[in-house]
């Protein structure tokens, strides 16, 4: 793995990472109210489309930072239904 990757695969994982947080909190309240499910949608339909790009170009950063992205998104989707407001 050259530099270019190191730092690809570097920057696509902090990156990837910002959501950890909001995932972090929604699951220590068990609320997820404030989310909004249209942006975690369109933001996981983005993603898997940036994951099928990499397998594309053979990118292993773009793959695996967006893959990890993807996870974490998904994760906070489920959360999303199961602790969601019984109105």
């Amino acid at each position: 793995m050259n530099y270019e990757n190191i730092i690809g695969l570097v920057a696509g994982l902090i990156t990837s990472a910002s959501m950890l947080p909001q995932l972090i909190k929604v699951i220590k309240e068990k609320d997820a109210s404030y989310l909004s499910l249209a942006m975690i949608c369109i933001l996981i339909i983005g993603l898997c489309f940036w994951v099928y790009y990499g397998f594309l170009i053979h990118e292993l950063p773009i793959i695996l930072s967006n893959g990890f992205a993807v996870l974490v998104n998904s994760t906070l989707l489920g959360c999303y239904f199961l602790y969601r407001s019984k109105k």
